[in-house]
């Protein structure tokens, strides 16, 4: 497994998909899921598939770990 992080293309994903990836978060800051993000960014790290953006409540970062078995 790589220490580096690995950029991925999430907008590869059908749009169900990111649409749900994008509304099933959990944000640290608030304490509530389901806020939804922004600005999503996919990538790879330790063989490991996140999904980083922003709240859309508070703007924080919100990380989702997401099976990826393409």
């Amino acid at each position: 497994m790589s220490d580096e992080r690995i950029d991925r293309d999430f907008n590869s994903r059908d749009l169900k998909d990111r649409e749900e990836l994008m509304h099933h978060t959990w944000c640290d800051v608030c304490q509530q899921v389901d806020l939804g993000m922004t600005d999503p960014q996919e990538y790879e790290l330790h063989g490991i598939v996140f999904i980083e953006g922003r709240c859309q409540v508070c703007g924080n970062p919100v990380y989702t770990e997401i099976d990826d078995e393409s």
